[in-house]
């Protein structure tokens, strides 16, 4: 029969009944008005569940509504009371009557509401919580009415072909606690009411699993309680029953359900009624012993718990909820740590105690140790970036877990069940807890500082795996008050791999191994690359002899070249102090090229290191090996000759692969506007001076190799002439001590070097253009655009040195030269006119003159500038001083002054007769 008819006959039933009754009203006023409130709630009920009110408002109306008639029906007296009120006999059947409609039509309500909505079932849970609260009410009669709800709705559900009843785990978890009431009655309601919510989430279970069946023959296979043998004895079974409840509850509900019936039980562990309370932790335990990796909501749990604790730290339940914590590391151990690690810094007692109890659970031992290793490659202090990937309950943005894990670590490592993990995690927890008292370290410089939990969790360590004596060596070593200082971090580390290799500690080969892991796969941070590098080189000078293995010599090679300066130098300390056996090493010349990219450093101090490191290797090289690589060595000086500017040497050394002038000539203007030589405040001295020395020793070395080296030899020309006016000594010292070294190797006269006291810049250059001119004419236009680079330094005496230089070049080389490279070589010579030094402007114009007579020699003749070239071939005349710059005045025929000079060298020279002839012809 429709709903609708049903409700109309219903309403007609209790009209009659009302004039029936009506009687009563001065005999049982209680009941009377109890029938007549409900009714008028019944009304209001139903009128609101046929309307368009959304759904949520509509529940909640409902309910307000439902308690109300809920303390009225069952306030009225028991029904023995109710029978003594009649006088005869037709009244006693009356009362009982109007007592059993009064009831009937509460039930019909909920009949009516559940029928409509599942959801609805929620209002079973509330009327459990109603009766708990005052037991005056008739509490026997109300689990037999919800017991009857339950059975309609167990029943009502085979119907459906979707079950959504989302209110079944809580409502479980007040029935389960029913299930073991003093009063025998209520205890039966219970069982047979949870029988029924079990069958309800079996049709839900079914309801997914099965992909929702279509026929009414599936959907009613659905509920598998009823299906088992023990069907009519299960209800029975239940009945002060944890075991069986638990067992139940665990495998029936699904894991939203069972969540929520945890979740409920847990908060009826802090009920003042502490047989309640017993009763919910003993149904918990039971639960999750084996159902406990359906829970979901975990953090949510871990921190209800540690806020129930902290709140008093005398509760009754205080082990009972530890072991919870205990029970759900089991089986979630990443999610338990992850929540207790998220407490403010340093863990107040509550929080140790729920580390404890979730070390006490030592199957899990490897992956709780696992999840704080995860933990502890975070850096303390730094913000979060996004504040959504907060953690559910971040105190606040800065991560401090990984110095809650360290204090953890205190706790846990101890603990007599996991030695075996700590002795299969040793050298991560090794290597962690160092990193993290290097981060803590530099934490403790923040204004808040706080302990060094990292430095204690390491010693714990050491403690625990049997290598007390190392922890004593370190203390007597004032080791661990230098790891609080953050100079002195880097030498505590050492400290500690020395100490640990000289007392041989066994787990040695795993730490090695390790260490190689994490070099092999690279650092999450710059930082930690030293730590790493320090451990792992102390380790391998104390097992292993040099040469290292060729896997770890890759490791230095590799480590070279680190973004970190501090792991550059440490490698190239330790490839210095293999020169010894650098010839043993399978791979020398890799090594030697890795230290070759180290000159590319933007830190002075991993440049200085190379060049050092480098040097003492070649020292000690087999001169094949040197031979293969000398030419790429000596290229890869020459930017360091002038360290400031490396950048307009790419391309320079035996390849002079530079950009041309589509005449042939290198294109002067581009590197004009592309090179700035020498920025003051960027140049390094001691870098250019040793790049400097270093390249002459290695010609020094390889003299027997000069055939292979001239061109980088020419290549550096300039810059080996041109630094000979630094102003550091040091500098001027390598130039000379290099330039005697090129000048023997390439057959040229080094008397003018050996003059200390008569040393002039402009001399030198005289001597060695007329050398040049003679033995190396076609490197001259390539000299002439590297000196051409010069001219826009900042330096002022490169400025000058390169007027000079340019000028003889210029004239020695006019004739190799073509009218639109003057043209070119004329526009930089304009910009310099324009410099504030007046000696600059007075060189400059000078070089100018040598520019125009060139220009105004040259011819658009090919055959007659071919002829020219031919004559300057043959008739080869050295050259005169031009400038006279800083000449000294006892030098024969030395005039005064530059002006003087200019006129020296105008006489006509017999090679500009010889054309002059020519040109008549």
């Amino acid at each position: 029969m429709p709903l609708r008819n049903q409700r109309t006959i219903s309403s007609l039933q209790t009209l009659q009944s009302s004039v029936k009754w009506h009687h009563m009203e001065h005999k049982a006023a209680s009941l009377w008005d109890a029938y007549a409130g409900l009714l008028c709630h019944q009304s209001m009920i139903l009128a609101t569940n046929s309307s368009y009110v959304d759904p949520y408002i509509q529940f909640e109306i409902q309910l307000h509504i439902i308690e109300a008639a809920f303390k009225m029906v069952f306030s009225i007296p028991q029904l023995d009371e109710v029978r003594g009120l009649g006088t005869c006999a037709e009244d006693m059947v009356d009362l009982v009557s109007l007592y059993q409609n009064i009831l009937n039509i509460y039930e019909d309500t909920l009949l009516i509401l559940v029928s409509k909505d599942l959801y609805k079932l929620q209002i079973l849970k509330e009327m459990a919580v109603w009766m708990h609260e005052d037991s005056s009410y008739l509490q026997e009669r109300v689990m037999v009415i919800i017991s009857r709800v339950l059975n309609f709705a167990s029943r009502k559900v085979r119907e459906y072909t979707s079950v959504d009843a989302p209110c079944l785990g809580v409502l479980a978890a007040e029935l389960s606690l029913l299930c073991s009431h003093d009063d025998p009655s209520i205890t039966c309601q219970a069982s047979l009411g949870m029988y029924h919510l079990l069958c309800i989430a079996k049709c839900q279970n079914a309801d997914i699993e099965k992909n929702k069946p279509t026929t009414w023959a599936e959907r009613g296979s659905c509920c598998l309680l009823e299906s088992s043998p023990d069907v009519d004895f299960l209800p029975k079974v239940l009945q002060r029953n944890k075991t069986k409840i638990a067992q139940n509850v665990g495998q029936t509900l699904l894991p939203s359900l069972l969540t929520d019936f945890v979740w409920s039980l847990l908060m009826k562990l802090s009920e003042p009624d502490y047989k309640t309370a017993s009763e919910a932790a003993s149904i918990l335990n039971l639960t999750l012993e084996n159902y406990a990796q359906k829970v979901t909501m975990v953090s949510k749990i871990v921190d209800a718990i540690y806020k129930q604790l902290s709140g008093n730290s005398f509760h009754n339940m205080k082990q009972a909820l530890l072991r919870v914590i205990t029970l759900l590391t089991r089986t979630s151990p990443k999610k338990v740590i992850f929540q207790l690690m998220d407490y403010p810094v340093p863990a107040d007692n509550t929080v140790i105690l729920m580390w404890q109890a979730a070390g006490s659970e030592s199957s899990v031992a490897p992956h709780v140790l696992k999840t704080i290793l995860l933990i502890l490659k975070g850096k303390p202090g730094e913000m979060e970036e996004n504040q959504m990937d907060r953690r559910r309950f971040s105190l606040d943005a800065t991560n401090m877990m990984p110095v809650a894990a360290s204090q953890a670590l205190c706790t846990l490592l101890p603990v007599g069940s996991y030695k075996k993990a700590v002795a299969q995690f040793f050298p991560q927890l090794l290597v962690a807890l160092m990193l993290q008292l290097f981060y803590s370290t530099e934490l403790r410089l923040m204004p808040e500082a706080r302990p060094l939990y990292a430095q204690d969790a390491l010693r714990v360590l050491l403690n625990c795996s049997g290598l007390q004596n190392v922890d004593i060596a370190l203390k007597k070593k004032n080791c661990w008050n230098q790891f609080s200082q953050a100079l002195y971090h880097h030498h505590g580390v050492y400290l500690v791999a020395k100490t640990l290799s000289d007392y041989n500690f066994p787990q040695f080969p795993e730490t090695l191994h390790y260490l190689y892991k994490i070099s092999v796969e690279g650092p999450r941070r710059s930082e930690d690359s030293i730590i790493t590098t320090i451990f792992l080189t102390e380790l391998l000078n104390n097992f292993f002899r040099d040469p290292f293995p060729e896997e770890f010599l890759v490791l230095f090679r590799n480590w070279v070249n680190d973004s970190n300066p501090a792991v550059c130098k440490l490698s190239l300390q330790k490839l210095a102090s293999m020169a010894p056996v650098i010839n043993e090493i399978e791979n020398a010349c890799s090594l030697l090229v890795a230290i070759l990219g180290a000159f590319a450093s933007k830190d002075k101090t991993v440049v200085i290191r190379a060049l050092v490191t480098l040097r003492r290797l070649l020292g000690k090289l087999d001169k094949m090996t040197y031979s293969t690589l000398c030419t790429q060595i000596a290229s890869s000086y020459c930017p360091l000759m002038d360290h400031a500017t490396a950048e307009s040497w790419t391309g320079r050394g035996a390849t002079r692969t530079r950009t041309r002038h589509p005449y042939g000539m290198p294109a002067p203007r581009r590197r004009i506007n592309q090179v700035s030589h020498g920025a003051g405040p960027k140049s390094n001295g001691g870098i250019r001076s040793m790049a400097i020395r270093h390249f002459g020793e290695l010609l020094r070395d390889m003299s027997q190799y000069m055939w292979m080296l001239s061109p980088v030899v020419l290549g550096a020309l300039v810059p080996l002439i041109l630094f000979l006016e630094d102003v550091e000594i040091r500098v001027v010292k390598a130039c000379k001590y290099t330039l005697e070294i090129c000048a023997s190797q390439l057959k040229w006269s080094t008397s003018y070097f050996q003059k200390d006291k008569k040393f002039n810049f402009e001399m030198v250059v005289l001597n060695i253009c007329n050398n040049l001119i003679i033995s190396h004419e076609s490197y001259i236009t390539d000299l002439i655009s590297d000196t051409l680079g010069f001219l826009g330094s900042s330096r002022t005496y490169l400025k000058r040195g390169a007027l000079i230089l340019i000028g003889y070049l210029a004239k020695l080389g006019g004739h190799l030269l073509f009218r639109d490279e003057i043209e070119v070589m004329f526009e930089v010579i304009e910009r310099v006119l324009r410099d504030e030094d007046p000696v600059i402007r007075e060189l400059a114009e000078r070089t100018r003159s040598i520019f125009k007579e060139i220009a105004h020699g040259m011819t658009s003749s090919t055959i007659k500038q071919s002829f020219r070239r031919v004559i300057k071939f043959i008739y080869v005349k050295k050259l005169k001083p031009l400038y006279y710059y800083n000449w000294p005045q006892d030098e024969e025929d030395s005039p005064t002054d530059m002006k003087n000079g200019k006129e020296g060298c105008a006489e006509e020279t017999e090679e500009g007769m010889i054309y002059k002839e020519f040109n008549k012809i």
